[in-house]
């Protein structure tokens, strides 16, 4: 196995265009080293990604936030920016791991791993994110929920990495929320996780949501029946059932050790109505 630790994104993309053999990023290395660990993967070549500058700012824009493709999931909650205006962003990436391993973690790298549980891509998909991808034939943008493809498959191609994920503006009058539930109390993947984003008039109707479903499906799914079940309300009883039926009957689930089809389709819609009401309570709604 040959290391490489690139200065640039182009070095890195060239690095992985060339090689013949299995090619692997580390961005954080909390789901590779794990699996080069167990014998799951065996990689050619690893490009560390770490020391790449640019890729390890968070950055304010014009348009929202840039957040390099390697910076530490635990460095989203010190910028203070980012908490306030994507906090269910934040309060997902936060529940990737340990404290040790929210020092190496990125947000990249849980999307790239291509897990369905994995608990940041809700969030980012429910907040309308997308990447900035750089690869051998130049730069292009994503969004997050089509990055994956299956389970630990992306639709990126051969050389290309993620140099960031961006998030939109925060919209006025809008909020954020992610819960997930796990059969710990914490350092477990999601059973079923659920990522609400909401707008409000300045009457408390809803005028845009997004609402997005993970461990449910072969990818996280974005659930537009959802979102329109609750457009055009002040997220009351009647709206709130709409909602829960469309994210029931949106999975896809599979029956394991950790949950059936029955408790993780029942499961989705009980935690999109509290992550519902979380994000409309951060919106500014009664």
């Amino acid at each position: 196995m040959r290391y490489e630790a690139p200065a640039t994104a182009k070095e890195a993309v060239a690095l992985l265009a060339k090689e013949k053999g299995t090619a692997y990023v580390l961005a954080g290395g909390t789901d590779l080293l794990v699996k080069m660990k167990a014998g799951m993967v065996e990689p050619d070549l690893v490009v560390d990604i770490k020391r790449i500058k640019a890729m390890r700012e968070i950055k304010k824009t014009a348009t929202g936030f840039s957040i390099g493709g390697a910076v530490p999931c635990a460095a989203l909650t010190e910028n203070a920016a980012l908490v306030k205006a994507w906090p269910g962003v934040v309060e997902a990436a936060n529940l990737i791991g340990s404290k040790q391993v929210q020092g190496r973690c990125t947000m990249s790298g849980n999307l790239c791993n291509a897990s369905p549980a994995a608990d940041s891509v809700p969030a980012l998909v429910a907040a309308g994110a997308k990447v900035a991808i750089t690869g051998p034939k130049g730069s292009r943008k994503l969004a997050v929920e089509d990055v994956p493809a299956g389970v630990g498959r992306t639709n990126l191609k051969k050389g290309e990495i993620v140099t960031s994920i961006e998030l939109p503006k925060k919209l006025a009058k809008s909020g954020d929320a992610y819960l997930r539930f796990i059969p710990r109390t914490e350092m477990d993947i999601a059973v079923v996780s659920c990522a609400v984003n909401l707008t409000i008039d300045g009457k408390g109707v809803i005028t845009k949501a997004r609402v997005a479903l993970g461990a449910v499906a072969v990818t996280v799914l974005l659930v537009k029946d959802a979102a329109k079940a609750i457009i055009g309300t002040k997220l009351d009883d009647a709206a709130k059932a709409k909602l829960t039926a469309a994210c029931s009957a949106a999975c896809k689930p599979i029956d394991d050790k950790r949950g059936t089809i029955e408790f993780r389709t029942d499961v989705a819609g009980v935690l999109a109505r509290r992550a519902a009401e979380t994000a409309y309570a951060r919106a500014g709604g009664k």
